[in-house]
């Protein structure tokens, strides 16, 4: 079966990429004594496992997930609890296994691709960003082999 080029669909699916910029440096702070540090990684790790019950609130979105503890180690390591989330509205194409999300700090600038294998839901986090920074993202669909255009573009300043 051929992979069918998604131009034709791109126009319903690009316009509804999203970004939202995220936290302040407080949600990472798991265990409230006021510092981001190993013992609130523990904490988010374990949440994670279910070794203890999910309290955390990254970020008001990130719940007891992989990104939150992303974010919650990058914190520990002084770098800040940020992220971007990203959501989009699924490709209507046939075939389609995944996404592949780029970005930019430029409007129309090169994108360099975020993510190591398609993302198969409807969103994702980027945990690798700078607060201040704005962030310009596009999408692509992709059957594992090929790749659509790109969506259209979307931007987010990290807080």
């Amino acid at each position: 079966m051929a992979f069918i080029p998604y131009a034709r669909h791109i126009a319903m699916w690009a316009g509804l990429l999203t970004a939202t910029g995220a936290t302040a440096q407080t949600t990472c702070d798991l265990n409230g004594d006021g510092t981001v540090n190993v013992v609130d990684v523990q904490l988010i790790v374990n949440m994670e496992i279910n070794v203890a019950p999910c309290s955390a609130n990254v970020g008001g979105v990130l719940g007891c997930s992989d990104p939150a503890r992303l974010t919650v180690i990058k914190a520990a390591l002084g770098q800040g609890c940020h992220f971007v989330s990203l959501s989009w509205s699924p490709s209507p194409s046939a075939g389609v296994i995944g996404y592949n999300v780029y970005r930019s700090t430029a409007p129309g600038g090169a994108q360099t691709k975020v993510n190591q294998t398609p993302v198969t839901g409807t969103g994702f986090t980027d945990v690798n960003v700078t607060s201040g920074t704005t962030y310009y993202y596009v999408l692509t669909a992709t059957d594992g082999s090929n790749e659509s255009g790109p969506s259209a573009q979307s931007s987010v300043t990290a807080l």
